[in-house]
């Protein structure tokens, strides 16, 4: 279609009924900030019919109450399948709003019905003790992105659009929230949108000029440089500028118009013509005042169309007569008395534009994505699994072995496509690279001949920033798909704050009976500290997994598989699980195979358990000790010192514990994994010394732990931001994990060891002298060390 078509002007019907629906909403978003009674002004205002604190934000609501409006018409209109991603922080009021008006918000909250009485009740709610919160928020019907810390409303619109080839994605962006990092590199995902395979985004850039005390730089760019900038992007940008509300209605019909025939142009170029050149999306550019229809000026200072209507433009309503009587003005602009009848419904008028059903905004199963979500077809497990004839006898690259149950896993979602592998960069670093038997990495810019594993429709998603990668998959998730997220683990980092809002939402949602359980958010945390040898110390930092553990215990899972049939039986769980964020930390190197996958299934459905074949317990006494490991490195070195004490003394009864479920260290009443007391101290003791060589930071075991009773016998290992380039073993070796100082520290601490095993102490002190001149000589570990295999 050609771009220069000019879609059909509005109607004085048309043009009357969006602007009663407008002003509808706008009526509602002010009485949600102010009003706790007389929500019709059936009377005139008084002190006790307003809140005793005045919590919301004005400033954006007129805006998104606008594109809300003009999205419901041309739903309506064309058959639209649709969804908003609302990106300003705190435009809850707006879109409560409009779910109200349309119906979906008293379907889903029968006690808020739409009559005078269910107003009364959205108004007082709203930033209301025991009410709902101020900005959009998983309570709120018909959203998939809680406004809180913003910068990701456009990737999440991207993830949402992905595999779903008949929605449109309209995604409002705030120009405050445009000047975050994540979002400016958020304009690139065109370059990876399918239109023959996936739906649609329509961005909408507002710029109402501030944010909470300053000029915003989008809306200060002259506007040819605005232009340039947004088409450098790779969009067709369309504007609507104005504070004349019919003026601004009849601009923004016709930009929508002509954005949902520019993108349906394309769909149709590429899905029948067979056009493979990267469309040049449109978006809109919408230019109206900050807090606009609000009160110009407050006490001698302007207010609308600055930073003054950010928040709550009159302060102090109660007790202040003058605010009281410019509210009550304000309020009574919107003429509420022709947009509700006396029962408090929206007018015939005010609903004209509202599409029906499942197509209503607040209504839309996309944003309930468990409605749509199917289970992942997953192989079985057998089919994958490493042959182990006995522990340690041979080794392979977990994620190698874990890349091959993911392709086959891409294959049988070839059709019906709802599965993802997004990572920054690092799929075949990470040795996952099998799944490009099965797809393409999504790709929609220039390629050349030297190009490898392109392919328009892939779904392999690789960008080098871990901000899209989480915002794509989170998009993809809510909106009821599968995926995993493969990253270097220690730029797991990037996204904490955005993982921080990820696990919030999913701990709201499961409180909210109407919202279906989603697929679990998994990351593979890979290439980690241990092994990030070559890279250096700016490449090793196991923190994510505190990061994780700080936040609801129903939520988060932390997984370390110590060999490639665990990371299976682990990846399996995480891939079938609801609800979750799961985070599996596994090497890409090869590791000793250690479990059948028999045996690993059973020691990953227990979280934690002793590995008989390794310790030297007879069953006839206690141990003397216990050696407890987490992590593949941190488990090859405790049972190598497992192995010297066999040799060097075979008279101690040594216990081996592995925890694949770091969790399971936690009182059971702190998390759902965790171990009773009963079962803590009959693994670990309640008086033996226990040697706890852990793969992050020493003290998080502690703090897991604090509570058993056999606390003060706990030593930890682990890392201790002592790092650099160097070999495999010197990391250990630098932050005392390594297997001779594991033997040490068992002469330390069991009572009596140290005055009997000063020759066996001494010659572990000696290796450990010999490998840091012998690593600087040959550049290379020991030979025992670098030979070494379990032989027990």
């Amino acid at each position: 279609m050609s771009d220069t078509h000019t879609p059909p002007a509005l109607s004085g019907e048309e043009l009357a009924a969006l602007d009663a629906h407008w002003r509808a909403a706008n009526y509602l978003a002010v009485g949600q900030i102010y009003l706790m009674a007389n929500p019709l002004l059936t009377r005139p205002l008084t002190p006790e019919d307003i809140k005793p604190r005045l919590l919301g934000h004005w400033g954006t609501s007129p805006g998104l109450n606008l594109v809300h409006t003009h999205l419901n018409r041309v739903v309506k209109g064309r058959g639209i399948e649709a969804l908003c991603v609302w990106g300003p922080g705190h435009g809850g009021p707006a879109v409560l709003a409009n779910a109200w008006l349309e119906g979906s918000y008293s379907e889903t909250y029968p006690d808020v019905p739409r009559t005078t009485e269910g107003m009364g009740v959205l108004f007082k709610q709203f930033s209301f003790p025991g009410g709902v919160p101020s900005h959009v928020a998983p309570e709120t019907p018909g959203s998939i992105h809680e406004g809180g810390e913003l910068g990701y409303a456009l990737t999440h619109a991207y993830g949402a659009a992905f595999d779903h080839p008949d929605l449109l994605v309209t995604c409002v962006i705030g120009d405050g929230e445009a000047e975050t990092g994540p979002l400016a590199a958020s304009w690139h995902g065109n370059k990876f949108l399918d239109p023959v395979h996936d739906g649609a985004v329509l961005p909408v850039l507002h710029l109402n000029g501030y944010k909470i005390a300053n000029p915003t730089v989008l809306a200060r760019l002259p506007e040819e440089e605005l232009d340039q900038l947004l088409r450098g992007y790779g969009h067709d940008p369309l504007y609507v500028t104005g504070d004349d509300p019919a003026t601004v209605h009849r601009a923004m019909a016709a930009a929508m118009d002509t954005a949902v025939e520019r993108i349906a142009a394309h769909q149709r170029a590429a899905r029948e013509e067979g056009v493979t050149e990267r469309p040049r999306w449109p978006m809109i550019v919408l230019r109206t005042p900050k807090g606009w229809t609000g009160p110009k000026e407050v006490d001698g200072l302007p207010v609308e169309n600055t930073w003054r209507s950010h928040q709550v433009p009159l302060s102090g309503v109660r007790d202040n007569p003058q605010h009281l009587r410019q509210l009550e003005a304000w309020l009574r602009s919107y003429r509420p008395e022709e947009l509700f009848d006396a029962d408090g419904r929206p007018t015939e008028q005010v609903l004209a534009c509202v599409p029906e059903g499942a197509a209503r905004l607040g209504s839309t199963p996309y944003a309930n994505g468990g409605v749509l979500l199917r289970d992942l077809p997953i192989p079985v497990l057998e089919d994958h699994a490493v042959r182990v004839d006995k522990p340690g006898s041979a080794s392979h690259s977990p994620t190698q072995v874990l890349g091959g149950l993911l392709a086959d896993i891409m294959a049988a979602t070839a059709e019906r496509r709802d599965f993802r592998v997004v990572g920054p960069d690092e799929t075949a670093s990470n040795r996952l690279q099998d799944l490009y038997r099965s797809t393409g990495k999504a790709w929609q810019a220039e390629t050349l001949p030297t190009d490898e594993h392109l392919a328009r429709d892939g779904r392999v998603m690789e960008v080098l920033s871990e901000h899209l990668c989480q915002g794509w998959l989170e998009g993809y998730l809510l909106t009821g798909r599968h995926g995993l997220f493969s990253s270097y683990e220690a730029f797991a980092h990037i996204v904490d704050s955005m993982v921080n809002q990820h696990i919030k939402w999913l701990r709201t949602s499961r409180r909210l009976p109407w919202r279906r359980p989603i697929a679990s958010l998994n990351y593979l945390l890979t290439s980690h500290v241990w092994r990030q040898d070559h890279n250096g110390f700016s490449h090793q930092d196991p923190g994510f997994v505190d990061h994780i553990l700080n936040k609801s215990p129903e939520v988060v899972r932390v997984y370390l598989p110590p060999d490639a049939n665990t990371l299976l039986s682990v990846a399996d769980h995480a891939l079938r699980s609801r609800d979750y964020v799961n985070v599996i930390v596994a090497g890409k190197q090869p590791t000793f195979d250690w479990l059948t996958m028999e045996e690993a299934r059973a020691h990953c459905a227990r979280g934690a358990g002793a590995w008989e074949w390794a310790g030297t317990e007879d069953g006839t006494r206690e141990p003397d000790v216990v050696l407890g490991c987490a992590g593949d490195v941190p488990t090859q070195e405790v049972l190598a010192a497992a192995d010297l004490l066999r040799r060097h003394l075979p008279e101690l009864a040594v216990r081996v514990v592995n925890v694949v479920d770091i969790a399971r260290m936690l009182p059971h009443e702190e998390h759902p994994h965790g171990m009773t007391d009963a079962e803590y101290d009959a693994l670990f003791t309640v008086d033996k010394p226990v040697i706890f060589a852990y793969h992050g930071y020493p003290w998080l075991v502690h703090r897991l732990a604090y509570r058993r009773a056999g606390h003060a016998n706990l030593h930890v290992r682990g890392y201790k931001e002592e790092g650099t380039t160097t070999t495999p073993f010197d990391m250990v070796v630098r932050n005392d994990l390594d297997r001779y100082r594991l033997v040490m520290d068992v002469i330390d601490r069991v009572p009596g060891l140290g005055v009997r095993a000063v020759a066996v102490r001494q010659a572990m002190a000696d290796v450990r002298t010999r490998h840091h001149a012998w690593i600087r000589e040959h550049g290379v570990d020991l030979p025992e060390v670098e030979e070494w295999s379990w032989s027990g």
